[in-house]
Formats: C-alpha cells, sequence, structure tokens
C-alpha cells in the first residue's frame, strides 16, 4: 500500500514538473489544542434529532405541527448551546471530538496515517458561521410552521424533516476538523437541497429545479473532491490543524512553509501542486455558492417553499463556498493565481447578476439574483485578501437577506402566490400588512447599503476599501462600486413597486388552484408593461383581482419572525462599533482566525488622494443614495397605476430584452451542453441497442435457429428415417462417382 501511494505521488511530480518531496505533516498538532468544546458536539446531533422525530411523527401520521415544534425545540436547543460555547471559549480554537470514524495506516512510518474523525474544530470562525447558522434556522423553522401549515400531515413531516437534516449537513461541515467530514456535510446540504426545492414535487417547474441544483453541484464537487484528494496526496493529512496550524496557539501547519514563501513573493519557490489545491478548491466553492456561470441554479430554487429560499440564500448552502475559502485562506495565499481567480470571478458575478436582477419582475427572483450579486460580493473581498470584510458581509447578509425573503414570502402567502411587482402596489399601508411593509423597508435598506445606519453599509465598505487599497485589483473595486448603485436602484424599485404607492392587489395562480400542493407556485406575469388593474385604485379602497379576492395578513409566527429579524439587522450595526480594532465584533472573529495571513507584497492605492478607506466610505454613501433616489423617480414619483411608471417610457431595446431573458445564459447551455449530449445519448443508444445488443443476439439466436432446424428432423416415424438413409446413400454414391469423373 505504502509503496502505491508513493508511486501514485511520484508520478504526479513527474508529470507536473514539481520538485521536492511533499512535506511531512505537522506534529500531532491536535493533542497541542485542549479540548473543551464538548457542547458543540451536541448541536448536530440535536439536528438529526429533529429529522428523526419528524419521521417518527410521519410513521405515526401525525396532523398537527408537532414536527415544527420539535425543529424549532432541537435548533433553538442548538442555537442556545453554541452561544454558551461561545461565551466560555471565546476565539480560541478548541477540539470537540464525538468518535473515531476513519483511520487507517497505510506504512509504517508513523506520518503515513490516514486520519479522519468525527470531530469539531471550534474557533472563532467556527462559532462565527454557526450562531447566525443555527439562529437565522430557528426562526425560519418558526416562520415555516405558519407557513407551511395548509400542508399538514405526510408533506409537512417530511418538509420539517428535510429542514433538519440540511441544518445536520451544515454543522457537519463549518464545524468538521477535517476536509473530509467537510465534504461529507457538502454532499449533505446537496442532497437536501434537492429535496426541500422539489419539495411541490407534483409541479414539474419544482422538479426541474431540483434536478437542476443537484447536477449544477456536482459540477463544483468534482472540484473539491479533487482538491480533498490532492491535498492529502502531497500534505499527508486532510486535518486543518495539522495541515494549517492553529493560530490561537502559535503551532505551524504542513503549509506554514510555502505560507512564508507567498508572504514574500516567491511564488516561483511553491511547486505547482501546492498552487493547483486551492484552485480546485475554488471550482467546488463556486459551484455552492453560484458563482461565475455556474449561478443559474441558484435563481430557480426559488420554485421551492419560501422558507426554504430564506434557507439556502441567506446563511446556509450558498455560505458554504464563502466558509471554504475563508477557513482554507492560507491555502489560497500559496497560491499565485487561486485569489486573483476568486477577486474576479466574484466581481464580475456581482455584477452580471446586478445586470439581471434589475430586469426581472418576479420580486422573489430579484432577491434571488440579489443573492449571487452580493456571494459576488463576498467572493471578491476573500479575493483581495479582505477576510474580514468578506465574512462580516456573510453575517450581515444572513439577517437582511433573511428578512427580505420572509417578507416577499408573506406577500406570496397572503396574496395567492402573486409575485409579479406589476401587480401589486401600496401593500404596506393595508391594514395588517403594516410590519410587513416596515420589515421590508429595513431589509432594503441594508441591501442597498444605506450609509452610516445600516450594518450592510459597513460590510460592503471594508470590501470595497480593500478592493480599492490594492494597486494590482483596484479595477475590482470600481466594478464593485457601479454594482452597489445597481443594487440599491434595483432592491429600491421593488420596494417603491409593491409596498408604497397607490394601493392595488391582483390575486396569483392559488386564488384558481384546487390543488393544496400548488401553495408555492409563482405567477410570473406577462412582460409586457400594460396596465392590467382591474378596477379604480382610490387611497383606502385598493383595486382588487378577479373573483372579489381578498388577501389574508400574515399571523402571529410570521409576525414574530419578521419583527425579530428586522430589530436583528438594525442591531447588526452595533456590532460594527465594538473591537473597532479589527473592523467590529465579526471582523474580530475572523481576524482571529486568519491569523498569520497577511496580503504580502503590493502597493497602496490613495483614490482621489484620499486612503482607500475614506474614498470607499464617500463613494459607496453616494452611489447608493443615487440609485435610490433613480428608483425614487422612475417607479414612485407620479405613479397612478400599480402597473405602470416613468421607467415605463425608457426603451432600453436589446439590452432590457437580454437582462430580461437573464443573458441567454440558460438557452446558451441547452445549445452547447445539454442538446449535443442529448443527441449524443440518442447516438450512443442506438450504437447499444442496433451493433451491441444485435451481435448479443445473433450469437444468442444462432445456435438456438440452428438446434430449432434440427429439431424438425427427429420426427420418431420409422418409414421417415428409412427414406433419409437412403437418400443419404444415394447421395455418398453420386458423390463417389462424380469424383471419379473430375480426377485425371
Amino acid at each position: 500500500m505504502t509503496q502505491h501511494l508513493d508511486s501514485i505521488a511520484s508520478l504526479i511530480f513527474a508529470a507536473t514538473g514539481a520538485s521536492g518531496a511533499p512535506p511531512a505533516p505537522a506534529g500531532d498538532a491536535l493533542s497541542e489544542i485542549p479540548h473543551g468544546a464538548g457542547l458543540m458536539v451536541l448541536v448536530p446531533l440535536l439536528a438529526l434529532a429533529g429529522c428523526v422525530l419528524c419521521g417518527v411523527c410521519a410513521a405515526f401520521r401525525v396532523k398537527s405541527k408537532l414536527p415544527a415544534w420539535i425543529t424549532v425545540a432541537c435548533l433553538g436547543s442548538a442555537f442556545a448551546l453554541t452561544l454558551l460555547t461561545y461565551l466560555d471559549i471565546g476565539t480560541q480554537p478548541r477540539i470537540a471530538h464525538a468518535w473515531d470514524w476513519i483511520t487507517f495506516q497505510y506504512g509504517p512510518a508513523a506520518a503515513q496515517t490516514f486520519v479522519a474523525n468525527f470531530s469539531f474544530y471550534v474557533d472563532a470562525l467556527t462559532l462565527l458561521w454557526m450562531l447566525f447558522v443555527t439562529g437565522l434556522a430557528t426562526l425560519i423553522a418558526l416562520y415555516a410552521s405558519e407557513y407551511m401549515s395548509h400542508d399538514l400531515g405526510a408533506g409537512y413531516c417530511r418538509f420539517f424533516a428535510a429542514f433538519s437534516l440540511f441544518v445536520f449537513s451544515m454543522a457537519c461541515l463549518v464545524m468538521g476538523d477535517n476536509l473530509l467530514l467537510l465534504f461529507l456535510g457538502w454532499e449533505g446540504v446537496g442532497l437536501c437541497s434537492y429535496l426541500l426545492i422539489g419539495y411541490f414535487y407534483k409541479k414539474p417547474s419544482a422538479v426541474a429545479a431540483a434536478k437542476k441544483a443537484f447536477i449544477m453541484n456536482r459540477v463544483g464537487d468534482l472540484g473539491l473532491s479533487l482538491g480533498v484528494m490532492l491535498t492529502f496526496v502531497y500534505f499527508g493529512t486532510i486535518e486543518y490543524a495539522k495541515l494549517l496550524g492553529a493560530p490561537g496557539y502559535g503551532l505551524d501547519g504542513a503549509a506554514s512553509a510555502y505560507l512564508a514563501l507567498a508572504q514574500q513573493g516567491r511564488f516561483d519557490q511553491i511547486p505547482f501542486l501546492v498552487q493547483l489545491i486551492p484552485v480546485l478548491l475554488m471550482i467546488g466553492a463556486f459551484g455552492k455558492s453560484a458563482q461565475v456561470f455556474l449561478y443559474v441554479w441558484l435563481p430557480d430554487a426559488m420554485e421551492g417553499p419560501t422558507p426554504v429560499s430564506a434557507l439556502i440564500h441567506a446563511a446556509t448552502m450558498v455560505t458554504a463556498g464563502v466558509y471554504l475559502v475563508a477557513r482554507c485562506l492560507p491555502l489560497f495565499v500559496c497560491s499565485e493565481w487561486a485569489l486573483p481567480l476568486v477577486a474576479w470571478g466574484g466581481a464580475i458575478t456581482a455584477f452580471w447578476a446586478a445586470t439581471i436582477g434589475m430586469a426581472q419582475f418576479d420580486i422573489k427572483r430579484i432577491m434571488a439574483y440579489s443573492t449571487v450579486s452580493q456571494l459576488g460580493y463576498m467572493f471578491a473581498g476573500l479575493g483581495v485578501l479582505g477576510a474580514v470584510g468578506g465574512a462580516s458581509h456573510v453575517f450581515t447578509h444572513a439577517f437582511f437577506k433573511a428578512l427580505l425573503f420572509l417578507s416577499c414570502g408573506a406577500v406570496m402567502h397572503g396574496f395567492a402566490g402573486q409575485l409579479d411587482l406589476r401587480k401589486l402596489s401600496g401593500v404596506g399601508k393595508m391594514p395588517g400588512w403594516r410590519l410587513v411593509g416596515v420589515a421590508m423597508l429595513v431589509g432594503c435598506f441594508n441591501l442597498a447599503g444605506f450609509p452610516f445606519i445600516t450594518a450592510g453599509f459597513y460590510s460592503k465598505d471594508m470590501i470595497l476599501a480593500d478592493a480599492f487599497g490594492n494597486t494590482h485589483l483596484f479595477l475590482i473595486g470600481w466594478l464593485l462600486l457601479l454594482t452597489a448603485g445597481m443594487t440599491a436602484y434595483y432592491t429600491f424599485r421593488v420596494y417603491f413597486r409593491v409596498f408604497v404607492g397607490p394601493q392595488h392587489y391582483e390575486a396569483g395562480e392559488e386564488a384558481h388552484a384546487h390543488d393544496a400542493h400548488a401553495h408555492d407556485v409563482h405567477a410570473h406575469g406577462a412582460e409586457g408593461h400594460g396596465d392590467d388593474a382591474h378596477g379604480t385604485e382610490a387611497p383606502g379602497h385598493p383595486a382588487r383581482g378577479a373573483h372579489d379576492f381578498h388577501p389574508h395578513p400574515p399571523g402571529v409566527a410570521i409576525n414574530f419572525v419578521l419583527g425579530a429579524l428586522a430589530v436583528l439587522s438594525i442591531a447588526a450595526v452595533g456590532t460594527f462599533f465594538v473591537h473597532k480594532d479589527h473592523h467590529g465584533w465579526a471582523g474580530m472573529m475572523v481576524h482571529a482566525s486568519t491569523a498569520g495571513v497577511s496580503p504580502g507584497a503590493h502597493g497602496h492605492a490613495h483614490p482621489f488622494g484620499m486612503d482607500a478607506h475614506t474614498f470607499a466610505m464617500v463613494a459607496s454613501s453616494v452611489v447608493g443614495v443615487v440609485g435610490i433616489l433613480i428608483a425614487w423617480w422612475l417607479h414612485l414619483a407620479g405613479r397612478t397605476t400599480a402597473a405602470t411608471s416613468r421607467a415605463d417610457s425608457i426603451n432600453l431595446g436589446a439590452l432590457a430584452r437580454g437582462a430580461r431573458a437573464k443573458w441567454y445564459v440558460d438557452e446558451i447551455y441547452d445549445w452547447l451542453i445539454v442538446t449535443p449530449l442529448w443527441v449524443l445519448s440518442h447516438v450512443l443508444h442506438a450504437i447499444d441497442k442496433v451493433l451491441v445488443d444485435g451481435l448479443v443476439n445473433v450469437f444468442g439466436w444462432a445456435p438456438r435457429g440452428i438446434g430449432g432446424a434440427a429439431r424438425t428432423s427427429q420426427t420418431g416415424v420409422l418409414h421417415d428415417y428409412a427414406v433419409r438413409m437412403a437418400g443419404g446413400v444415394a447421395l455418398v454414391i453420386a458423390l463417389v462417382l462424380i469424383i471419379r469423373e473430375v480426377r485425371p
């Protein structure tokens, strides 16, 4: 076994031209990191217990909200344990060992051992992620208890079982102390997203969206799996403490020597394989976090119930790629190409998704494209080595994006699935909807980065400052700044069209549906801008759609969650005035986990004579306010109907049509990949059917045919045999005579 692995490594080194042998893994770093985070072992187990108990409810055919309360209790307890652990250990790394999982020795040396235990590496980065993962999952589960109440019974149990399993998988991904446990959670969230997006399995579009998400994620997963395997082949370990070291204890990891070379700019001395590993990990991160043309599955995930959209888009699955890059940042620094690829990939994705979001009419899909765009912001921040800004934006984005999705879901829930911004207006002023309007306004201010009073402003400012401060990548700063203005515009386009203005509403498709599973059907509406209103709007007398539909405002659970998230989104601003040396509380958490990682040698830009932070703050404030004012002028000022606004008079022609059609990326994929593979599969099927199966059938039927022909000669009639014998003798005599005549 040893010789086999060594020969594989030698072949790779020879093929890639890498010099030197792979370094031996660091000493037993795990033994030097104290235990003391035992409560964290219970966090994934509580989520798993919730899944099992929901399955028991399904087995006993429970038709109450018991599965929801079980899920809320389990996830709330997981959040409480995470908070207690943070209050107990702070930012110092700890190991929480659950049980030995995979251990085998493939050689006589102590270093020739593969170890991947079911253990958790609990440090500041882990706790930061798990605090908002468990906290938001608890609130979203409470919201879903009311939102999914139309489907009490087996479907209700199935939903919350998959919900809990999703959180269990995310906990394994974030908390695992090795890359294999991360990969287990990575695949788990992929499976659960398939189950949750395709929850309405009788709806073809939901089934197609679930399959699309599952398949698109497999593209990225291939890169991640190759990166994990190559990490072990080269470094001999996949445990974080041995690979990356433990900053809190001054322990060096196997990659520490290469990190020192990278920070000196001596990339020519770093082997090719070491620089290839983070590129492979980046592919996995881009697939899971919907970056650079692997994003097309994320907007389609809107076909799932709204709580699923909030769970996936706000704080869990889509941030997994950001977590992977942040966790393995020392490896990314060791590559000359990985971080620039991450930075440019994120910046291009942020801008690209923003152009699409500006042209959509489905408010839920606009928020989906904003998620893709904001994820691009996070990757760009990490790519310019602004780990504090990138991860801080993950933290703030988690709260306000969950708030935005759940606010849109409340509208969808109350207006029979209506999501077209041309068919809703003044919702925030209607009785029973004022809290939803306020919550939406808080979320919009944060997403737009309104200056000085929103957490979204400060986290975006840090990313922009890091981009403008790097002379090699300052163009990324300008692209992100332009994206910030576009984000402010399309965010308040939704708010001004749906929540303020003349009161008007039209029922969605669910008002005409009788299938309970059609509860989450989207009403996209026509692509034109005609006035589809039925009736005349008047203040206090909203025009109604057909059949005199009456919307139902959200109940106690939905309103409580929206109010809590609005308060948390506002309170998040306060975290930026704590630990100012590390850019706020979230920044302090990230800084503690990335200690020892510095940008290396590069110049510092001073745009317009200002330092990067001052310029970023001023510029982002200006573009944010300008974007909001443009949205106000085009979509609210002077508007008298829900369906029309000043924006209708602006004709951008092919540009608008392209953005509305999502730049035809799906159609290009169909043309370049799906259709050729479909044709090839049918050609191969024909070859298999005609040639392969044909040859097999020939060899199978030949003996059978010969036997069948011979069987007819066995009649069992005596005189028949005599006649044949006489005929045979005559034939032999004739042949003998012919041969004698022919011979010379």
